[in-house]
């Protein structure tokens, strides 16, 4: 026959029943817990990494300008010492150009005086000389004296251009030229033949008149010898390179006797 529990055996399993009840639930929401704690680490681990990350980043974006503005400040520092080097040049250049024109004016102040008695001096020449192209050499004096008063001609391209026409008047002692121009006592234009600065003759187109500068006298004088005409044509030619050089008659003034 079937055993029957008795009424204490089953209030003392449905006893067992409640107390492991608790328990579970317990258990569970310690795990639950301990999941959203775990999850909770994890999201900040994974934030922390975020930021160590954008960090790391950012320290690597600064390392990297730092470096380009170490190597800026290098090459500024070597141009800047190469402009130091030059400005101290250029302030070296400057006090010797001020050296130099505070010696400049005190040659000018000799120089000028020099060259303004240069150009009486040529002046003189040029009257004294035997008149050839006297008209466009004593334009050449009234230039020269006016650019002796002009401010913007420096001292040196005055002196430049008083010796140029020195060394003109020289050349003029040393070659032989022909030339048209008229003749000053009849407005005629004529073709002149100057030799050095000793002789100047003359002659018509129609090699009908010849005549010469008499330095003595100093007036144009006709050529009566008819000889004279057939040199001084000869000479012509050959003055204007047209026949070869050969060797012609001219008057040429005598020495005067000595006093």
């Amino acid at each position: 026959m079937p055993i029957k529990p008795n009424f204490r055996s089953r209030l003392m399993l449905l006893g067992a029943s409640v107390l492991i009840l608790p328990i579970n639930m317990t258990f569970a929401q310690s795990l639950d817990s301990t999941v959203n704690m775990e999850t909770q680490i994890n999201q900040n681990s994974a934030a922390s990494q975020s930021r160590v990350s954008n960090l790391a980043r950012q320290t690597q974006d600064l390392l990297s300008e730092f470096r380009v503005v170490v190597r800026e400040t290098e090459s500024l520092k070597i141009y800047n010492d190469n402009l130091q080097n030059v400005v101290d040049d250029q302030h070296n250049e400057m006090a010797s150009i001020n050296r130099q024109l505070a010696g400049l004016e005190e040659t000018n102040r000799g120089v000028v005086p020099l060259m303004l008695e240069m150009i009486s001096s040529l002046e003189r020449i040029v009257e004294a000389d035997i008149p050839f192209r006297i008209e466009e050499r004593r334009a050449r004096v009234v230039r020269l004296r006016q650019m002796m008063d002009q401010a913007e001609v420096t001292a040196s391209e005055k002196y430049r251009q008083v010796m140029e026409v020195f060394q003109s008047e020289l050349e003029f002692g040393r070659t032989t030229e022909a030339y048209s121009d008229a003749l000053p006592t009849t407005g005629q234009t004529v073709e002149f033949l100057r030799v050095g600065r000793m002789l100047l003759v003359y002659q018509t187109s129609d090699h009908s008149v010849t005549g010469w500068f008499n330095p003595r006298s100093r007036v144009f004088e006709e050529l009566d010898d008819d000889r004279f005409r057939l040199e001084v044509k000869d000479g012509l030619a050959i003055a204007r390179n047209e026949k070869a050089p050969n060797l012609v008659m001219l008057p040429v003034p005598g020495p005067k006797a000595a006093k």
